[in-house]
């Protein structure tokens, strides 16, 4: 029998698998809040989000055309509901129990049920997630009732980040916990003792957006969206001197009552309070504590949003720091950009397909392209 050999040189070589394509896209600060109609009709004018159509348009972008091949992550870097500026029945609450919270929810998204289904679509696409990081405006989404109604609203589960989401080198988190107003304890995010239920244990400067700043923004809706913060101060005092005196008394009443009046509802020690008005950062600049971050080895891009003004800082090659601003108005004062400025600013994180590590970059959405919208009116 005549035996065979087969040449080498026609074994077929195996077939590598082609390499994933995947992205991942950062946003922060988006403020959703009830929606810019009242039920009666009226504008709702602590609404803050007036981008909604622009915001579907994003999403679907990132889903369908170029990237209908990719796996694609979404991740809320924070502050993407403001329940902070949502009503409870007609009252703003500072005692945020699990119930109240939730149904805040449901009005937000019934007030913005364009986007909620764009996300549902998202979330559907196979290879497709989303991944939601807690800020401290929406500091509700601790609450395991708000988490699975979120889940059933989209349709998917995603992936929920208290504080940190770390991956790959790149390290993301909302940027709060980085200034001594805003910062939660991660020990204890609810307050249970000597109370009937559990309620959110909102930080220093929660409380104070609450009772202070919040109702100077029923006159004044703009007040905190005002840069720089300095100049609006020195403006006031020249143009509105009787709101300004008011605003500053109110706010010492309010150090002095929070360091010295016991409440159950409040958890801070006296050199916290000494020290958020040592700090007295209204807009902090984050920078220097990404650059902390980006010391150690492990990380080489630190992504935060919070302070809504978009940044990049590169202290190396391989350290880069984004802050990806804002998605809602903000009135400047500088003369080099005097008036309302609104760019929807967010980072793309790209993965190589020679396996390198994954880069990040700062771009400003656009939208496609509409031949009229409305004015956004407050």
């Amino acid at each position: 029998m005549e035996s065979t050999s087969v040449d080498s040189s026609e074994v077929a070589a195996p077939v590598k698998p082609a390499p994933i394509k995947k992205i991942k896209v950062v946003v922060s600060d988006l403020h959703l809040g009830k929606g810019r109609l009242l039920e009666q009709g009226g504008i709702n004018s602590l609404e803050e989000f007036y981008f909604g159509e622009k915001l579907v348009e994003f999403i679907h972008y990132y889903s369908t055309g170029i990237y209908r091949d990719y796996e694609v992550e979404l991740i809320i870097n924070g502050d993407f509901f403001n329940f902070l500026q949502c009503d409870y029945k007609g009252h703003f609450l500072s005692v945020i129990t699990e119930s109240v919270t939730l149904d805040i929810l449901r009005d937000v998204v019934k007030g913005h049920e364009n986007v909620f289904k764009a996300m549902a679509e998202f979330a559907a696409k196979p290879g497709n997630s989303i991944t939601y990081i807690v800020g401290n405006h929406d500091q509700g989404m601790l609450w395991p009732a708000c988490r699975a109604y979120f889940n059933q609203v989209v349709g998917a589960p995603i992936r929920y980040k208290n504080i940190v989401y770390f991956f790959d080198g790149v390290h993301i988190e909302h940027g709060h916990m980085h200034e001594a107003a805003n910062r939660m304890d991660p020990k204890k995010f609810f307050l249970k003792k000597n109370l009937v239920e559990p309620i959110l244990n909102l930080p220093f400067g929660s409380h104070f957006f609450l009772e202070v700043v919040l109702k100077i923004k029923q006159t004044y809706p703009h007040v905190d969206k005002i840069r720089p913060f300095g100049k609006m101060v020195r403006w006031a005092f020249l143009n509105e001197t009787m709101t300004i005196l008011r605003g500053i008394w109110m706010a010492i009443k309010y150090f002095i009552r929070s360091a010295f009046i016991p409440d159950p509802r409040r958890n801070w020690p006296i050199k916290r309070i000494v020290q958020v008005i040592l700090e007295s950062a209204i807009f902090p600049d984050l920078s220097e504590s990404a650059r902390k971050i980006l010391n150690d080895d492990r990380v080489h891009t630190v992504i935060f949003g919070h302070t809504h003004v978009y940044q990049y800082r590169q202290w190396s090659q391989n350290k880069e720091y984004f802050n990806t601003g804002t998605w809602t108005e903000i009135t400047s004062l500088d003369i080099v950009s005097l008036g309302k400025i609104t760019k929807l600013t967010y980072v793309l994180i790209e993965y190589p397909e020679d396996g390198a590590r994954p880069r990040g970059r700062l771009k400003e959405w656009r939208g496609y392209h509409r031949i009229e919208e409305d004015v956004a009116i407050s």
